[in-house]
């Protein structure tokens, strides 16, 4: 008899495989969105760097906060009640834009995106390994990769709408004749129109995504969902206890050391994506011009992904990871060292390089985790986020000190995405190692 390899995604998975990686594109949507408003912020606002930064704070502190609740949630009920509950925290903290642009506080503006990603973490926690169970375990890492693939799509979405309709409407961010923002040189009566004007345009784009989070949260509901294998043995009274779920996953080093991993690759994509902005404004680059950059650093990432998504059929995942991180921290040396373009364009090219790092390290992670414990175990690779919220503050502080060792601030403040990044590649290549061991 001949050996047949397993389909990618099987034709009865089809569809609940399409509805799912829709989930993918509306988190990227609220992430790249997201990202390029601490500038817009900071501006408007008149926020110090490390303060306006508190907007990823807030929006990452969100995952870390709801990941292990929607993961408890899952194992008392399902995987459909909480995919339905995350889209309805997600238009909640949508929605709460609108009395946060009237009552013009930066703090209503936080705990918004606060709430809006408690509905996001349901979401991770629930799409990941549920696209990981779609299917054969020989195929679940490429599985994830291609889901993973819509993600960017969402982010180009929104880094898009971004670009090209949020900032370039913000009053806030007129320049002179020299390059220098006009803003903080008005009356306080002038001051007060602009963040008027400017954070009604801020909010417009959360309010859309709101109403189309609701139609998508119809459509799952009338749907129907196969439940996965650790649904089925839930159902029949085979399940570890909470207490032997999580003895399991500290004694397995490639999970644990997979979730450590992960806080410092979610800490430094949220640092390139987030201070390109800033990185290009030391250069007199105005934010509508620079968020442009990111839009290309997204479509090197998109690129990337379908690229190392297709060479993941011939080469070991672990070898690619860290392979890939070795070639992002040395982008991100450029980025340090190059003062110029030439380090705009090495901070943009570092994306092409992370492509495929979070689902790779997710699925690296989660490879080896019994099917009873995967839900738990999603809950804390999805809790890593927390990488989001905590270093971000911390480069902006860096970059408020204005230069640093003889170089810019903001290219010093690079030295964190650098670390992360030695850690990514440390983890594929010691996962490598350990698969060659086992396969000899």
């Amino acid at each position: 008899m001949m050996n047949t390899k397993p389909q990618l995604v099987e034709k009865k998975y089809l569809l609940p495989f399409i509805l799912i990686t829709s989930l993918f594109a509306l988190w990227g949507f609220a992430n790249d969105i997201t990202n390029p408003m601490v500038a817009a912020f900071q501006t408007v606002m008149e926020l110090s760097a490390a303060k306006a930064s508190l907007i990823q704070f807030a929006f990452y502190g969100g995952y870390a906060t709801m990941a292990i609740p929607a993961a408890l949630f899952i194992r008392k009920y399902s995987y459909k009640s909480a995919i339905l509950l995350g889209l309805g925290l997600y238009a909640v903290g949508a929605f709460l834009f609108i009395p946060a642009a009237a009552y013009q506080q930066f703090s209503f503006f936080c705990i918004s995106l606060y709430i809006l990603t408690f509905g996001l973490a349901f979401l991770e926690t629930t799409a990941n390994p549920y696209i990981l169970s779609l299917g054969a375990k020989e195929t679940s890492t490429r599985r994830l990769n291609l889901a993973q693939t819509f993600n960017p799509l969402g982010s180009l979405c929104g880094m898009s709408v971004a670009s090209f309709i949020v900032l370039p409407q913000l009053l806030s961010d007129k320049r002179d004749a020299a390059g220098n923002i006009i803003f903080p040189m008005l009356s306080d009566a002038e001051k007060a129109d602009i963040r008027l004007h400017d954070l009604a345009i801020i909010r417009n784009p959360y309010v859309i995504i709101g109403l189309v989070v609701l139609v998508v949260f119809a459509v799952i509901a009338l749907a129907r969902m196969p439940k996965t294998q650790s649904e089925e043995e839930k159902a029949s009274g085979n399940t570890h206890t909470t207490g032997q779920t999580l003895r399991n996953l500290w004694h397995n080093k490639a999970y644990r050391e997979g979730v450590l991993t992960q806080v410092f690759y979610v800490a430094a994509q949220i640092m390139v994506w987030t201070f390109i902005i800033q990185y290009a404004d030391n250069l007199g680059i105005n934010k509508a011009v620079a968020q442009r950059f990111n839009i290309v650093a997204m479509v090197l990432f998109l690129c990337s992904r379908f690229i190392s998504t297709m060479l993941m059929k011939y080469l070991n995942s672990r070898k690619m990871l860290g392979i890939f991180g070795v070639c992002a921290a040395l982008c991100t040396l450029g980025t340090i060292l190059i003062v110029g373009k030439a380090g705009l364009y090495c901070l943009v090219g570092i994306s092409f390089f992370m492509s495929l790092m979070f689902p790779t390290i997710y699925g690296i992670a989660l490879e080896n985790v019994d099917v009873q414990d995967t839900t738990l175990g999603a809950s804390f690779l999805v809790m890593a986020i927390v990488g989001g919220a905590l270093m971000p503050p911390l480069q902006g502080s860096i970059i408020d000190l204005g230069t640093v060792a003889g170089l810019p601030a903001v290219n010093f403040s690079f030295i964190l995405p650098l670390v992360c990044f030695a850690v990514v590649a440390t983890y594929g290549w010691r996962m490598y190692g350990m698969y060659q061991k086992s396969n000899k």
